[in-house]
């Protein structure tokens, strides 16, 4: 099992905030969409291209690059270039903190 990555406190962690953390040597890039909170890998699977500066339009985080589009809940892609889908990481949050983890290989 995978540890739990802390990533800012909540309170300061408000809608709109993003950042990218090293979870076990993979990017994850973690936002706060209205109030959720995402984390999601910072990689686009069409050309392993970052995706921390995109745009988030409608629950979706869309690459600065190529314009493919992923679901941030789900990570399903749903825009081409990209074919696959995007993994997601859970996320936590305890006494305050964020906290993420790689859970693809538990």
């Amino acid at each position: 099992m995978a540890d739990w990555f802390g990533v800012a406190p909540e309170a300061e962690f408000g809608p709109g905030s993003r950042t990218t953390i090293d979870v076990d040597g993979v990017p994850v890039l973690v936002l706060n969409v209205d109030g959720e909170i995402y984390a999601v890998e910072d990689f686009c699977t069409h050309d392993s291209l970052p995706l921390h500066d995109g745009s988030v339009e409608d629950g979706e985080i869309v690459c600065p690059f190529h314009g493919a589009r992923f679901c941030l809940k789900t990570g399903k892609n749903t825009a081409p270039p990209a074919f696959g889908d995007l993994p997601t990481m859970p996320v936590k949050i305890e006494n305050g903190i964020i906290f993420v983890r790689d859970a693809r290989w538990d």
